[in-house]
């Protein structure tokens, strides 16, 4: 049995990833990396970050480090029916995932025992 924590980040807003960043960033200083599990599920508005190159270049830094990304399907395909930008899962880097429901993966975790945070 692993005493690993187990942390899945919940972002459905766009303006709260700087936030969510840093806490991961934060958590990982202060249990190290070895230590702990940490996903971020982005849907909604929030899988927007996913063309953003500045938060990119973050996301990609934190996945060096084990932390797993995942992109909400139904959100990519409603942001590409309602927004200008059009995010398509073929375009999405190898180091984000994607799930068919964000709602589903949030439950399994937390059935899993992961801490949901919503920062």
């Amino acid at each position: 049995m692993s005493n690993r924590l187990k942390v899945i980040f919940h972002i459905n807003e766009p303006d709260r990833w700087d936030v969510a960043l840093g806490n991961i960033t934060n958590l990982l200083r202060d249990v190290g990396q070895e230590n702990v599990e940490v996903r971020v599920l982005a849907n909604g508005p929030a899988v927007l970050a996913f063309s953003d190159d500045e938060k990119m270049d973050r996301i990609r830094e934190l996945s060096v480090m084990g932390v797993r990304f995942l992109a909400c399907r139904n959100s990519l395909k409603n942001i590409c029916s309602t927004s200008e930008v059009c995010i398509t899962e073929e375009a999405l880097p190898d180091f984000i995932g994607v799930v068919p429901a964000g709602i589903t993966e949030l439950i399994k975790r937390q059935a899993e025992g992961y801490a949901y945070i919503k920062p």
